[in-house]
């Protein structure tokens, strides 16, 4: 049932080459390649009819959490890849293994070789994510999406909903209810989120909708930092990867590149230039509020995902600041600009600790 274990017993199976490759292509050879937290990642090379070999980009996840990642990326980048061709990788299957247990699944794409290190131009990446939620157009003309998706390891709640303040604050308390799973109880921590979810989520997000107002539901990306972008060495273009995409107000992609772990996409070229081709929401005085707003959810899904990381003082610091400003409430920390990584610059290496 395997049919291939190399450099690592890296798990190959029949479904792939079967159902997934291209018909009379002949599988060569698996290896491990690249690197991911919560999947297995490898090469797959096959030979066509007439004797060229090409590579293919193979993912593999075990359980019913595996399926839900991978059927996430693969919707997500069917729906992107759709829009925009050649801005992530080709989707080109879904499945699971024919071996029994433990239950695997699969996802597999274009193998495109890709530059990791240098930072995507802000002119030209900033157009691509801007087209990519101008172009966009939800199937329900709602926020939400027709599968699980997942950010990192952590699935987004994307039950289709018309209001998008209260599509993202159920977002928001799914995300911090697993952070309490994970990482304890914290009574000022849950005051706050409670005060955030009830009071500054209507009166940030609500405006945005009322008098008038209407924002689109958007494509985007689910967790666009700069881990999960590259740079296409053979063509020279930006390319989006790992997605878990779903429709959301197109702010909702920026939050990610205030966190700590968005090094490069915090510089404010980014916003700036992106801005230029997708303006701000009115009020637009309320940007960076929505900004920091917005950066709660990545924050405290990474929090979530590892346990005792310094983010989940930083999503608590934020909700005090937008609490002090919006709600103001008894019982929470005064918001401390000394502990703003917006402010201090301070980083952290993903999956690692504070730079």
């Amino acid at each position: 049932e395997v049919l291939g274990q190399l450099n690592g017993e890296f798990p190959m199976d029949e479904a792939v080459i079967e159902e997934v490759l291209p018909k009379n292509s002949t599988f060569v050879s698996v290896e491990s390649y690249g690197s991911s937290a919560w999947t297995t990642t490898g090469r797959v090379t096959a030979r066509d009819v007439d004797g060229t070999q090409k590579a293919y980009f193979l993912k593999v996840a075990y359980g019913e959490h595996g399926r839900i990642m991978l059927n996430g990326e693969w919707e997500s980048s069917k729906a992107i890849h759709e829009l925009m061709p050649g801005f992530v990788p080709e989707p080109l299957g879904f499945g699971r293994y024919k071996l029994k247990k433990p239950a695997t699944w699969f996802y597999l794409c274009e193998f495109i070789d890709m530059d990791l290190e240098t930072a995507p131009d802000p002119v030209d990446f900033t157009a691509k994510v801007s087209e990519l939620h101008k172009t966009s157009r939800s199937p329900t003309g709602k926020f939400g999406f027709h599968v699980t998706t997942c950010d990192g390891k952590i699935p987004h709640v994307v039950t289709w909903e018309e209001n998008w303040a209260n599509f993202f604050a159920r977002l928001l308390t799914c995300v911090c209810k697993l952070d309490l799973e994970t990482n304890g109880p914290w009574p000022e921590f849950e005051r706050a989120t409670a005060q955030i979810v009830t009071k500054v989520v209507p009166r940030l997000l609500g405006d945005l909708q009322t008098e008038g107002r209407q924002i689109k539901p958007c494509l985007i990306h689910g967790d666009l930092y700069e881990g999960n972008v590259g740079i296409n060495i053979e063509m020279g273009d930006s390319i989006l990867y790992d997605v878990g995409s779903y429709y959301a107000h197109n702010e909702m992609d920026l939050g990610q590149w205030r966190l700590e772990f968005s090094s490069v996409f915090r510089s404010k070229l980014y916003t700036h230039h992106y801005l230029q081709n997708y303006a701000a929401a009115e009020p637009t005085d309320e940007f960076d509020d929505r900004n920091r707003l917005y950066s709660l959810e990545g924050t405290i899904n990474y929090s979530a995902g590892h346990p005792g990381s310094s983010l989940r003082k930083t999503a608590y610091n934020n909700m005090c600041y937008l609490c002090e400003k919006f709600a103001p409430i008894n019982g929470i920390d005064t918001y401390d600009a000394k502990s703003d990584p917006s402010i201090t610059g301070a980083r952290i290496k993903m999956h690692e600790g504070l730079i």
